[in-house]
């Protein structure tokens, strides 16, 4: 990645975490499976998790922002592809249900941007280096005040029509997050 993105991105970075305020921080650690034979790790830090925000048709939602690194791997083991992505992205998440009376079940969505290392992987050219990260899935939180969680998740990467080519790369991922 070259000096002038990740100079950007952390100017960005410290310009946004002035801007709110948050109770807490965390962690997150994905594991990817995608299309073919693609698989990834995702590293993620939650800068500020557990914002209240009142969106009119929703209600309150939770909102939390993620910085992540994606490394991704594509093909046989002995010839292999690998590509790399930094990812910001905003995510909301509202509970719709409570197992066994106490562990919080949540669906989650949020739409980033990603700046990704290769354009071509996996058999594909994904068109640009800059694509959206979007994410629909479902987490139920457990541990001491809910502060662990473990997640199912739908992940598309796409540059949306950006590039001259947007086959998109698409992933089902669990992880697992801790705030503290």
């Amino acid at each position: 990645m070259r000096r002038s993105h990740v100079f950007g991105l952390t100017l960005f970075l410290v310009v946004l975490s002035g801007t709110v305020h948050a109770r807490e921080q965390g962690y997150a650690i994905d594991f990817l499976n995608g299309e073919g034979s693609t698989q990834g790790i995702r590293l993620a830090y939650r800068p500020f998790t557990h914002q209240v925000a009142e969106i009119p048709w929703l209600g309150k939602v939770d909102l939390y922002w993620e910085v992540s690194a994606n490394f991704w791997e594509y093909g046989e083991q002995n010839s292999h592809q690998t590509n790399y992505a930094v990812s910001l992205s905003p995510v909301i998440s509202k509970q719709f249900a409570t197992l066994w009376d106490q562990y919080p079940v949540k669906w989650e969505a949020g739409i980033g941007v990603s700046l990704v290392k290769d354009r071509k992987f996996a058999g594909k050219d994904i068109g640009s280096h800059y694509q959206f990260e979007d994410r629909l899935g479902v987490k139920v939180e457990f541990g001491q005040n809910n502060t662990s969680s473990l997640a199912l998740r739908y992940m598309h990467y796409s540059n949306g029509g950006l590039g001259s080519n947007n086959p998109g790369m698409d992933f089902l991922n669990i992880a697992y997050a801790k705030s503290f």
